[in-house]
């Protein structure tokens, strides 16, 4: 799923979790920290911008999927 949603494939919101069980919110979160890391490590060129904004677009994707990730946790958090 974090390769979904790197691609663009996958677009998350807070109730593509509700259903999800703590320990797979817990993975999926891990799964994302593990392809962001494995993104940044990318060496593009400097000249190839359209590869440059692909890996941004990703980035920012798994950006944005953490940050939602977060305040579903905080938001269920009891």
């Amino acid at each position: 799923m974090a390769r979904d949603i790197a691609e663009g494939y996958q677009t998350v919101t807070d109730r593509t979790f509700r259903n999800m069980p703590r320990s797979g919110l817990e993975q999926l979160s891990f799964e994302i920290d593990r392809q962001l890391r494995d993104t940044r490590s990318v060496q593009i060129d400097l000249k190839d911008l359209v590869a440059i904004k692909a890996k941004n677009r990703k980035i920012q994707r798994l950006n944005t999927a953490m940050m939602v990730i977060r305040a579903f946790k905080q938001k269920t958090r009891r």
